[in-house]
């Protein structure tokens, strides 16, 4: 029933917010608000009714559509691995609806805000291919509308499309796949698949055409190239909802789909994954260290900390696999205040070169202190999330392939050189009058935008069986169906 409510209290909010007038503005955003906490209660009831003894997936729902013309049935369920994707989309989400509390198009937002989330919820909770892709795809819309319509340049219309085009065409093979899947099997139930042997070439081809489109996602080196750009030119929800969410769509097909449907493809790719993973590493992190755009310092820096992620996905081990989902979704706590972060700086100063900055922590007290703590998590200090994550996940690394897991170490050391250069660029030194010509420290507002990501990353990092124990049923239900790695 809560997944019930979720649904039709999202779907219902929708339609209603199409007809409230801007008159009514303060119950507008009452209105948004109060949904928007409600579904993050929902999302944290549904947490706390997990069974976490039961492995297999659950509340399974039979949408059958079948008809003269059309027989199809869709299952929905969820598992270990969707459940926290659902809490973290949901409370994303309602800080966002409470970051733009003052914009002049609030409506027009939330309702943009309100079809992410329910898309994203679909895909988490689908098991069936054809509606994964359907709307794994279709949340690119109301992104698109996000990043052209509120975007913060003129280069937003090219970043835009950037985005559109490098996750949409990277999905096209996978169309033709589900395609195929269907008319050889005759099903594309999840449920069934993983019970179906494919044969060794219908792996490797069906794993590389999911391998691109995933990897474009998240993304991984070569098909990296929109990230930097679309980051930029997002408002700051733009960036939060990307950098936060979308980038772990990727991570949920690897876990869900590719791993478990093609256990050989992906013992045989894993060679190429890894080189992938930490060139695009390597080459994200040294890129950092040139820019001088806050927000390209944290969007290569969310490249190197997916590529990461990715590197535990492809250990085939459980450790390795859990300390790739908690580093998801650390990363999405950490980036997120990150960029709403940089987005506090950018609505009081209008730029967001480190040129213009320095001496914030004389000015701005309080927003240098959490500024210092998202950075200390970005660079995955022991008490954050971040550590807990990142540990898991090289130890995995390592226990399959020692020198890889030496390369992918080396991300740590070069995030802590950037992160801490920009840190230290910003806060410490002369305050430059000329740029920053009135001071003003966090509102009250602000402050309780970033104070739940705050507890969530002290949360992770001093007791992580909150979310871990979860996390081992789908560990151990991921090498089952995946024909005992």
């Amino acid at each position: 029933m809560i997944l019930y409510t979720i649904f039709i209290t999202l779907l219902i909010s929708i339609i209603l917010l199409f007809f409230f007038s801007y008159k009514n503005l303060d119950l507008l955003r009452s209105f948004s608000l109060g949904v928007s906490g409600f579904i993050l209660v929902l999302s944290c009831a549904l947490i706390s009714i997990f069974d976490a003894n039961n492995p297999f997936f659950q509340n399974v729902i039979l949408l059958d559509v079948g008809s003269n013309l059309l027989n199809w049935n869709c299952f929905f369920g969820i598992d270990g691995l969707s459940v926290f994707f659902f809490f973290l989309t949901s409370l994303l989400v309602f800080i966002c609806v409470l970051f733009i509390w003052n914009d002049l198009l609030f409506k027009e937002y939330v309702i943009n805000l309100f079809l992410i989330q329910v898309f994203l919820f679909i895909v988490f909770f689908t098991l069936d291919l054809f509606i994964f892709y359907l709307f794994f795809e279709a949340i690119l819309i109301p992104m698109f509308l996000v990043i052209g319509i509120w975007g913060s340049r003129d280069r937003k219309v090219r970043a835009v499309y950037l985005f559109f085009f490098y996750t949409l065409c990277g999905s096209i093979l996978m169309l033709l796949s589900i395609l195929y899947i269907y008319f050889s099997v005759g099903t594309l139930n999840l449920q069934y698949l993983l019970a179906w042997e494919f044969t060794k070439w219908e792996q490797l081809v069906l794993w590389t055409s999911f391998f691109i489109s995933f990897a474009s996602k998240i993304p991984m080196f070569p098909f990296h190239i929109w990230l930097p750009e679309a980051h930029v030119e997002a408002p700051t929800v733009g960036s939060v909802l990307l950098a936060g969410i979308l980038l772990k769509l990727g991570v949920f097909g690897f876990l869900r789909f590719s791993l478990t449907l093609f256990p050989e493809a992906s013992l045989f790719f894993a060679p190429l994954v890894y080189l992938c993973a930490v060139l695009g590493i390597v080459y994200a992190s040294l890129t950092a260290l040139r820019q001088t755009d806050m927000k390209r310092i944290v969007a290569y820096s969310s490249i190197a900390h997916m590529n990461t992620v990715v590197l535990g996905i492809f250990s085939f081990n459980v450790i390795g696999v859990q300390g790739s989902i908690f580093q998801s979704l650390s990363h999405g706590f950490v980036s997120g205040g990150m960029f709403l972060l940089i987005g506090i700086l950018y609505s009081r100063y209008h730029t967001r070169f480190l040129y213009y900055y320095g001496g914030l922590v004389h000015t701005m007290p309080i927003f240098s202190t959490i500024f210092l703590i998202f950075t200390l998590a970005n660079i995955a200090l022991p008490g954050t999330s971040s550590f807990v994550g990142e540990f898991l996940l090289l130890l995995g690394v390592f226990k399959n392939n020692a020198f890889t897991a030496f390369f992918s170490a080396l991300g740590i050391i070069l995030c802590g050189s950037y992160s801490l250069w920009m840190y230290n660029r910003m806060v410490f030194g002369n305050i430059k009058i000329n740029y920053t010509h009135f001071f003003a420290d966090i509102t009250r507002r602000e402050f309780f935008v970033l104070l739940p990501l705050l507890f969530f990353i002290f949360l992770g990092g001093i007791y992580p069986t909150v979310f871990t124990s979860n996390f081992h049923l789908f560990s151990c239900e991921f090498l089952f169906f995946g024909r005992q790695f």
